[in-house]
């Protein structure tokens, strides 16, 4: 047998986060970078969108830049078809399991601020009182905590009035981290998640259906919730603006997503 010839573009397959990375501050994809998006398409490389917003999040941001193609949300618990508008898979996060690592992070830093984001491709995200929602994100507010776990989740937001989200969430991987997984992927944002899911396994799983390897594969990203993504990819891209964890793992640094950071590596890995 004729061994495949090997191909002509670097990558075969190009992930970015949303926040932080692929959207300006004004939640806008410029025209710069779209173009080089289509450059690298030309190229026969595919571009996915790997985000840590739920699907009912991230939809009105793809049909806004109109993606329609497959997008990993939820930090990897749903592949989402975004130009059919369904989910392809969905991982739910155990709302016992949860409850009692609310329960161990509470009893070792005081109370906590909660909001829950439900499954499904029109999930709502509830929050409790006391915690601060993400202008201009949709959510609805209930009175009792309880109500949290009414329904199934893929994950639950969790806000200390004093500590910083660096050191809640390092505090919830010591009292929690072998019942739930524990994420920083913004201000404000710390997430506990069903153990052992990541951007990672999310990335994998679409990768896996569009037949690309994580060897041909660069990423970028901006947040602690993009290491096990860099971790996967054959090379991963840190913004100018991002976490110095994610800095620190990084096989390079970009401009900042003000500064078409993407643009600006794939126009010279797609020349």
């Amino acid at each position: 047998m004729t061994p495949a010839a090997p191909s002509a573009r670097p990558y075969d397959l190009v992930a970015t986060d949303l926040d932080g990375t692929l959207l300006r501050s004004d939640d806008t994809v410029s025209e710069r970078t779209r173009a080089a998006l289509d450059r690298a398409a030309a190229a026969g490389a595919a571009h996915i969108v790997v985000t840590g917003r739920a699907a009912p999040w991230t939809r009105p941001i793809l049909d806004a830049i109109g993606y329609t193609g497959i997008a990993v949300c939820g930090q990897g618990a749903q592949v989402y078809d975004a130009g059919a508008h369904k989910l392809i898979t969905s991982v739910t996060l155990d709302r016992q399991l949860a409850a009692i690592a609310l329960a161990k992070i509470e009893a070792e830093i005081g109370a906590v601020a909660v909001a829950a984001s439900r499954d499904g491709v029109d999930g709502e995200v509830v929050f409790g009182p006391g915690y601060r929602v993400q202008e201009g994100l949709p959510a609805v507010h209930v009175a009792d905590q309880t109500a949290l776990f009414e329904a199934p989740l893929n994950k639950m937001y969790i806000q200390h009035p004093e500590l910083t989200d660096d050191q809640l969430a390092e505090v919830a991987r010591q009292v929690a981290g072998s019942l739930v997984g524990v994420t920083m992927a913004g201000e404000g944002i710390v997430e506990l998640l069903p153990l052992g899911l990541s951007k990672a396994t999310g990335l994998s799983l679409a990768a896996r259906r569009l037949g690309v390897t994580r060897e041909r594969t660069i990423a970028f990203g901006d947040m602690p919730n993009d290491v096990p993504m860099f971790g996967w990819a054959g090379y991963g891209v840190a913004m100018s603006n991002a976490h110095p964890e994610l800095k620190a793992v990084a096989d390079e640094i970009t401009l900042s997503h003000d500064e078409d950071g993407v643009a600006a590596v794939l126009e010279r890995v797609f020349p």
